[in-house]
């Protein structure tokens, strides 16, 4: 008779609780706008969790505005989700992908032509939390979104970047959440990874117009699934 084989402890959500955390110290005002949070190590004995996970749960922060990372200078305080709550309140779900068919191809041949070897690293780094993500079977899709905002921070031009943090952060507001729900096919994560390895392949060779083109297909998949969708329940 085999023994049976342990079942792991469910970490996966502990990032999730840890942001949670973090967002309300900030809300109430432990932490002020423009200012430096803790180290992760002070954060992690502050709160008794793992650097590990105190690191995914500020991954978590920046994709969804709340914080910045500035690399070799710490993680502070941001004021674009109050800007996001009140200029893109209520926009249409596909009026937001239609604007990001606009200028994410762009960002993503910039990329290629100006990023840095560290930019590429990061890139790779939020491609593979996306990996993990699926994997783990993740709702909230993370590493996807960070994948895209790590190629806009790459670009060299800093309106691309403030432009599509605050489009991915109303995505994550009600309207797109219900249309993720109600019609994403359950394949979809799974053709936008496949879709961002073409773009990160593109990318790794600085291939401008692969980049361009491979972003450009990825979102209009996007758009047409979404469409097909809506318009097969309809």
């Amino acid at each position: 008779m085999n023994a049976e084989t342990p079942t792991p402890p469910d970490t996966s959500r502990i990032y999730q609780k840890i942001a949670a955390q973090l967002r309300q110290k900030i809300t109430q005002g432990e932490w002020q706008v423009g200012e430096a949070l803790p180290s992760e190590r002070d954060l992690a004995k502050q709160l008794h969790v793992s650097r590990t996970s105190v690191r995914e749960a500020i991954i978590a922060l920046e994709v969804s505005g709340w914080v910045e990372v500035r690399m070799g200078s710490g993680v502070y305080v941001n004021e674009r989700h109050k800007i996001q709550a009140t200029d893109l309140n209520g926009i249409a779900p596909f009026s937001l992908l239609q604007v990001r068919l606009l200028i994410e191809p762009e960002a993503a041949a910039l990329a290629a032509k100006n990023m840095s070897d560290e930019a590429l690293l990061d890139i790779k780094q939020a491609y593979l939390m996306n990996v993990s993500d699926n994997i783990m079977g993740s709702t909230t899709h993370d590493g996807d979104r960070l994948f895209h905002i790590r190629i806009a921070q790459a670009s060299g031009n800093d309106a691309y970047y403030l432009i599509l943090q605050q489009l991915l952060n109303e995505q994550s507001g009600e309207l797109f959440s219900a249309l993720r729900r109600l019609y994403t096919p359950s394949d979809m994560p799974l053709r936008s990874q496949q879709e961002h390895y073409a773009i990160l392949m593109a990318l790794e060779e600085r291939n401008a117009d692969a980049a361009r083109e491979n972003m450009r297909i990825h979102l209009q998949n996007v758009i047409d699934i979404f469409m097909r969708s809506k318009e097969q329940a309809a």
